[in-house]
């Protein structure tokens, strides 16, 4: 799975007229599923997710999570992730797993951060929806859960 982790003071998905999530403080985050991807993905993202410190501490250092700040997140499904632009000008997205393989993945990933005491908000699956959000720093993540640490 790969994500685009955004700190925010607060972010919002509406579909049509409808906000369908918001939150103030916290994590506004893109999720991509990729074919191949699995359970054990979902839930390294999640754990990535509530545990990352992106948040100033009182010495202004990065060092507390979005727990450690009584944050939320808002998880946004975004397959666009996986466009491929090595060749040509128009993206390819052959490695975006099947819709209904990564709403199931999405969903387990929304349930594993719910099940670490974070609240989470999200968009609305295949659903055309305008994200809108107020980045903090600007700070902005991009995680990868295929890129184990200490591969190459």
């Amino acid at each position: 799975m790969k994500a685009v982790i955004q700190r925010v003071r607060r972010a919002r998905v509406t579909v049509g007229e409808e906000i369908v999530g918001e939150i103030g403080h916290g994590l506004c985050v893109l999720v991509g599923v990729e074919r191949g991807d699995e359970p054990t993905d979902a839930q390294e993202l999640a754990r990535k997710l509530v545990n990352l410190r992106i948040f100033e501490d009182e010495a202004g250092k990065m060092n507390l999570s979005v727990k450690d700040v009584g944050g939320s997140l808002l998880l946004v499904s975004q397959f666009t992730l996986l466009g491929d632009t090595r060749r040509g000008h128009r993206p390819g997205f052959s490695q975006a797993m099947e819709p209904e393989g990564a709403a199931r993945l999405f969903e387990e990933c929304v349930a594993a951060v719910g099940a670490q005491g974070v609240p989470v908000a999200t968009g609305r699956f295949r659903a055309e929806m305008l994200v809108s959000l107020e980045n903090d720093g600007p700070v902005t993540i991009l995680v990868d859960t295929r890129a184990r640490a200490g591969s190459s």
